[in-house]
């Protein structure tokens, strides 16, 4: 039945080729209702369908010890059979349908309909128009010629409109190819290993094929599905298709099958491939929802009509081990999924939801497709709450846009009510019906103006300039070795103020060698001579080692003359592979002697275990186990140990603790990772349980402890002291012991000598944050993490909490932002909490890809700080865009509206402000969005997630230069004509020609942003504007492209653009005024920000939205008449009632059910509610007392961040508490930012 479903959508591709597929002893539809099964009903098909999964390989013409032959031709004719292993992605947008989707713009809308009304108007002749009744409005149109220039105006701003439109189709449209450019280079750098012709190969995951045996480990995205041949402890996370997150144990005997975009959690195997691409169960899925797209509706039409006669795909798995994952429970809509992977994998997961929803209701099938698309919906919520930068951005936009929106309304309205009261009050004109049409044109044309002013105070460059600019820098980032997933993970490493940091890999080289050993009651310095061990311990190290390390894990020659080893897989691993041929033996004769498939049981490393134990079956039937891990955990399991004949004696607790103090010890202080190597025997009967490993992993015999060196990278420690320098604190957390963990963090100058830190491991860090229940307590966090700065001995969820709790912490004003690195399966859920988190390209399991947002294709820390650089620069790039665009606006905005108001035109044409909006916009984001990122970014500390965006340095540089522009337009626009002696252009009529009067004026202004756009470039008050313009060629060519372009508009611009031409003193002044621009640039610069306080009030707009205005109103008069009158009193309540408090907490703290709600997120959703409970702050409020004099000056800034605190979570909050609670934030905010404090010369608020 469930054959007959799926085979309905592929009867057309595979009719051609249902005769070759007699070839194989499968068809693919065989395969694919095979897919379908799960547990024991697979294992039941497979024995009736093929005997045994043996019989499967030689039907599918394959070896599960050798795989494919890998012939050329055998390839093809599997690939022509049973598909590709690619899933076709989702067609791009055309670029007409971008171009399409810029046309929706609304300012441009109402630009093109005001253009077609005037053109329309332009070409009707009024009868009216000889006769003088219809007053001055038609003067200056006696000229024939002119007249009929009236519809140039508007085809003038239509051609500006499609100019403004292509641009943007034509970003989106490269920003598009840009993304699906870096989608294909992750999709082929992702690769697998499989056996060919007796090899294991690793090809890229494209190239599998039907038939392929894949090599399946810890940590792998599975590329395709098939039928597990051997298994060693194999636990595979299904969620991403069934949405369960229960691990699902599979072994060839229980649950063979493996499917597709699953995870492997645990363990390893091998599978045969038998279903690849769109016949996979992801494909299938993805088919559903018709990824092609075109085939979209014909599938969803032959859903509705298979489902009311079949099983759904989905609700084939009734029993067995899948039993709980059938979606009958409407579990597969959970997605687990989507959170944290990549955009295309979240198409994925909305693909696989949307699947879900269908075929939950397989009913109401016509309603398949809503329900889909409120899937989509809910699956599209973003990875992340929104960057920091976007949501300041679509803020700041937002409230420009209102303020254009009102100015624009005053424009149209004054200069509706000039025209209306001059002609029909003053001059008591009656309304003539032939007069009609001229009179629609004048208001046509002030129309025009109107929108032309919220054209220009609309910044719709700014979303341009943050997309040039991510896109840029993530194409630049590759270079350095990052590789960015998900964009605004770029912009956000800018802020980050915290790096939790792995140590094997990132911050070491990652290459394992052993150098030290304890073996035979001797330790040895260095690795000691074969002779001078006894063989019976040699021999069964030697074995030890070979067999209990993953087969999958070699050293092989070096690549060229002289080089090192390579080492390929497990790196530790490796370093005793390398011991192993240091002893001057081998493991490969023992490896071929004991294959893989005669490995009795393995239990695999993970996380928990921190060992790994291989069981194997002695020529007398008895069995022996060899196990290797972390030393202080297998010498706690050891009761014998190798003496110095070879003969295991007695180790007692005692002895055990004279060799952590006289070995484990001494090796971890030089910064090596101790591993024991042991093993035991059992007898053949009774044969032991496996299953119940606390009675196997017991009295083991130790051979030997090793201590394996990871040299710290060289480049690291300089890496380290530049995050240090710009205010990121690095922490360590790692698996290996502490001491080793504190040796290599003092060498990475993680932590310093003599300084107060702490370097706990994972057992006292859990001690110390968790209450007597074992529940983590945000509180207890906040004392230990400012002073953590090395946690070992650290499992994944001690990594995850430790993230959390640094971000949901509350003890400092600005919100943490930690970024992480991880390369395990089980680092995913710390890397998805994270603001930012990176994998590692080399050694990182897919898992951890997925969760990332970052991939460090070179696993080196050092590119984590050029991320950083970058991000910083990125945030940097925006601003001088910001500092750019909004003097252009505040100019444009004013003049036009003041020309309007005054001369019943504005100065500045509609055209020629699209030709502003144009270079301000799209040019400008161009040339300030790609500026390369130089060291001294890293000279400063991190901005902070609730700092403004526009700092005080930027709002004093963007009033600055409009105060000089509005001034010299000003001044041109009335007195201009006396200046230069030219012809007044004001108070001109309808249709007359172009004034040399206003072309100057515009001339001039294009010309003061042209050197604006120089004084941009710096946006921390630097003196030395040029300093590294030639390292930019973009920003060089767009500026003196832009001034040939503006000659060009002036010498012969003519009627279109509203110019006349200028002779050469005129130009000559023009440019002398914009380069006014760069002196006043130096003027500004010499102003001191302390002077301005008084923009800080300005500043406020970007926090109104958070405070609801009656708690603002109670709270100002709370503090008003407090501070005002109480002030001095107050100190005195203050040290009482905080000694108070602190007894009181003391109380509180027994009740521990109260914190409960402190660990409730839902209490801080918003970036600027993060402030902090009156219990966490108490021992800040001291220090700061005296400084409360202070909050008078930030009477803003207090307020708005008391308002947004959350409520205490102490049930009985007194109101004293609640007093306390206000004025403590008060004064802490005016210490935070008091002048003394280094925040306040860098940065203040808009």
């Amino acid at each position: 039945m469930g054959e007959k479903t799926n085979s309905d959508f592929y009867t057309k591709s595979q009719s051609p080729q249902a005769g070759q597929e007699g070839e194989f002893g499968c068809s693919l539809q065989e395969l694919r209702s095979l897919m379908e099964l799960r547990g024991t009903e697979a294992l039941l098909k497979i024995q009736e369908d093929y005997g045994s999964t043996e019989g499967l390989c030689r039907r599918l013409k394959t070896s599960p010890t050798e795989g494919l032959p890998g012939v050329v031709t055998d390839a093809a004719k599997r690939r022509e059979i049973y598909g590709q292993n690619f899933i076709p992605p989702k067609k791009p947008k055309t670029f007409l349908q971008l171009v399409w989707e810029a046309l929706q713009d609304v300012t441009l809308i109402i630009l093109e309909f005001a253009a077609l009304i005037s053109l329309g108007l332009s070409f009707y002749q009024p009868p009216g128009l000889e006769s003088d009744l219809c007053g001055n409005v038609s003067g200056g149109a006696e000229d024939e010629g002119e007249a009929e220039a009236g519809w140039i105006e508007g085809v003038a701003i239509l051609l500006s409109v499609v100019c403004v439109v292509l641009v943007t189709a034509f970003n989106d449209w490269s920003k598009e190819k840009q993304f699906r450019g870096l989608q294909s280079r992750i999709e082929q750098e992702q690769k697998f290993t499989v056996i060919r012709g007796s090899q294991v190969i690793q090809i890229p995951v494209a190239d599998i094929l039907v038939g392929d045996i894949a090599q399946v480990k810890y940590g792998d995205l599975l590329p395709a599905d098939g039928v597990l041949i051997q298994g060693n402890d194999l636990k595979i996370d299904e969620s991403s298709l069934t949405g369960e997150s229960d691990h699902v144990r599979k072994a060839a005997d229980r649950d063979p099958m493996l499917l597709s975009g699953t995870h492997v959690m645990e363990g390893s195997g091998r599978m045969v491939v038998t279903a690849v691409g769109v016949n996979s169960q992801t494909g299938i899925i993805f088919t559903l929802l018709g990824a092609g797209g075109e085939e979209e509706e014909e599938q969803k039409e032959r859903k509705a009509c298979s489902h009311t006669s079949t099983l759904p795909i989905a609700t084939i798995a009734t029993d067995g081990a899948a039993g709980p994952n059938s979606p009958g429970n409407g579990s597969l809509v959970n997605g687990k999924r989507q959170n944290g992977s990549m955009e295309n994998s979240q198409i994925k997961v909305k693909k696989h939801e949307g699947a879900a929803a269908m075929e939950m209701e397989p009913l109401k099938s016509a309603e398949g497709g809503d329900s889909d698309d409120k899937e989509k919906r809910k699956a599209n919520v973003s990875k992340k709450e929104k960057s920091v930068l976007q949501g300041k951005l679509t803020k700041l936009a937002v409230q420009i846009g209102k303020a254009g929106l009102v100015m624009s309304a005053i424009t149209v309205i004054i200069l509706v009510l000039y025209f209306a009261i001059e002609n029909f009050v003053l001059e008591s004109r009656p309304w003539l019906p032939e007069c009609t049409p001229v009179y629609i044109q004048y208001f046509v044309k002030f129309f025009i103006i109107g929108v032309t002013v919220l054209v220009v105070a609309v910044p719709e460059g700014l979303p341009l300039a943050v997309t040039i600019s991510l896109a840029y820098s993530v194409k630049k980032m590759m270079k350095d070795n990052n590789l960015v997933r998900h964009l605004d993970a770029c912009e956000t490493m800018g802020n980050a103020t915290a790096i939790c940091s792995d140590k094997t890999g990132t911050l070491t080289t990652n290459r394992m060698t052993v150098v030290q050993a304890y073996l035979a009651d001797v330790h040895y310095k260095e690795v000691p001579k074969p002779d001078s061990l006894p063989t019976k311990t040699l021999d069964i190290l030697v074995n030890a080692i070979a067999i209990n390390c993953a087969y999958t894990t070699k050293i092989l020659p070096p690549d060229k003359e002289g080089g090192l080893p390579r080492q390929v897989g497990n790196k530790t691993e490796c370093g005793l592979l390398g011991f192993v041929l240091d002893l001057g033996r081998d493991y490969q004769p023992i490896r071929s002697q004991i294959p893989e498939e005669k490995l009795y049981k393995v239990y695999t490393f993970n996380s928990v275990r921190k060992s790994m134990s291989t069981v194997i079956r002695l020529a007398d039937r008895s069995f022996r186990m060899y196990s290797k891990g972390a030393s202080e955990i297998i010498l706690k399991k050891c009761s014998r140990i190798l003496d110095k004949s070879g003969e295991p004696r007695a180790f007692r607790p005692r002895d055990r603790d004279d060799m952590v103090k006289k070995v484990i010890e001494p090796m971890a202080c030089d910064g090596l990772r101790t591993i024991c190597v042991a093993y035991r025997d059992f007898p053949a009967e009774p044969e032991p349980d496996w299953d119940n490993e606390n009675d196997i992993l017991t009295n083991l015999t130790a051979i030997c402890v090793v201590g394996i060196e990871d040299p710290v990278r060289p480049e690291v420690p300089e890496a380290i002291r530049k995050c240090q320098r710009a205010g990121i604190t690095v922490r360590m957390v790692t698996g290996d012991n502490i001491n080793t963990a504190r040796a290599i963090a003092i060498k990475c100058g993680i932590i310093h000598p003599g300084e107060d830190f702490l370097c706990i491991d994972g057992k006292e860090f859990n001690r110390r944050i968790r209450n007597q229940k074992g529940e983590v307590e945000q509180e207890r966090i906040d004392k230990l993490w400012p002073k953590l700065r090395v946690l070992a001995r650290s499992s994944p969820t001690d990594k995850h909490t430790l993230v959390k709790g640094i971000i949901d912490s509350t003890l400092v004003d600005q919100r943490q932002v930690v970024a992480v690195t991880g390369d395990g399966t089980n680092d995913g859920p710390a890397l998805k909490k994270a603001d930012v988190g990176f994998a590692m390209g080399i050694a990182g399991t897919d898992v951890a890809k997925e969760a990332s947002d970052i991939i460090l294709t070179d696993d080196n820390f050092s590119s984590i700080v050029k991320a950083v650089m970058w991000g910083r620069n990125v945030y940097d790039s925006i601003s001088k865009f910001l500092q750019f665009q909004l003097t252009v606006n505040v100019v444009a905005v004013i003049v036009a509206f003041t020309g309007a108001c005054i001369t019943q035109d504005s100065p500045l044409k509609a055209v020629q402000m699209l030709w502003v909006n144009l270079i301000m916009d799209t040019f400008a984001s161009l040339a300030l969005a790609t500026e390369p990122p130089t060291e001294s970014l890293l000279l400063r500390k991190p901005y902070g997630r609730n700092n403004p965006l526009i700092s005080l340095t930027m709002m004093k540089n963007i009033l600055g230069h409009a105060v000089y522009q509005l001034s010299i337009i000003f001044t041109l626009l009335f007195v201009g004509e006396q200046i230069f002696d030219m012809d007044n252009g004001r108070n001109a009529p309808l249709h007359s020609p172009p004034s040399e009067h206003y072309t100057v004026i515009f001339n001039t202004f294009v010309m003061m942003q042209l050197f604006n756009e120089i004084n941009a470039r710096k946006i921390h008050g630097e003196r030395n504007v040029f300093d590294g313009i030639f390292r930019n060629p973009i920003f060089c060519s767009i500026v003196l492209g832009t001034f040939a372009i503006q000659v060009v508009i002036v010498q012969f611009g003519g009627k279109p653009f509203s110019c006349s031409p200028l002779d050469l003193e005129k130009w000559m002044w023009c440019v002398f005024l914009g380069l006014g621009e760069l002196v006043w640039g130096q003027v500004i610069a010499t102003i001191p920000n302390s002077r301005l306080n008084f923009l800080k009030g300005a500043g406020q707009l970007t926090y109104k939205e958070e405070v609801p205005e009656e708690e603002l109103n109670d709270e100002e008069e709370e503090i008003d008449h407090g501070e005002r009158e109480l002030r001095r009193g107050q100190i005195l309540w203050f040290r009482g009632l905080s000694r108070i408090q602190t007894q009181i907490r003391v109380v509180n703290a027994f009740r521990s059910s109260l914190y409960d709600s402190l660990e409730k997120p839902e209490s801080r959703t918003s970036i600027h509610s993060f402030m902090t409970h009156p219990e966490f702050r108490i021992e800040d409020s001291q220090p700061h007392l005296p400084l409360i004099d202070h909050a008078h000056t930030l009477e803003g800034s207090g307020l708005k961040r008391v308002s947004s605190q959350p409520s205490s979570p102490s049930k009985n909050n007194n109101t004293a508490d609640s007093g306390i609670n206000l004025t403590i934030d008060t004064s802490k905010s005016a210490a935070s930012s008091s002048p003394s404090s280094p925040l306040h010369s860098v940065e203040t608020s808009l």
